[in-house]
């Protein structure tokens, strides 16, 4: 393993956590005030968090091009429900 490629899972980890961060932080808004614009907020950041995670494993596993095609419907999905968060 070299360095730049080391340099890179160090980097897609931490953006890991921070959308980790980002789906906990949402949840307790959420928790705290109940509202359908923070529960789909909530759930639009737990999606790109999956997506998120699903990148990094399909990056240190072998895997085929499906796979990618599944990594990256988190995103869609998440990013179609920050959509209806903002305009509910």
């Amino acid at each position: 393993m070299t360095l730049a490629s080391i340099v890179l899972v160090a980097l897609r980890l931490v953006l890991f956590a921070l959308t980790l961060g980002l789906t906990l932080i949402s949840f307790q808004a959420y928790r705290r005030n109940g509202t359908p614009r923070l529960e789909y907020a909530f759930i639009g950041f737990a999606f790109v968090s999956m997506g998120v995670g699903l990148t990094v494993l399909s990056d240190q596993l072998p895997t085929g091009p499906v796979f990618e095609i599944g990594a990256t419907l988190p995103f869609i999905v998440g990013f179609a429900t920050l959509y209806v968060s903002l305009y509910r």
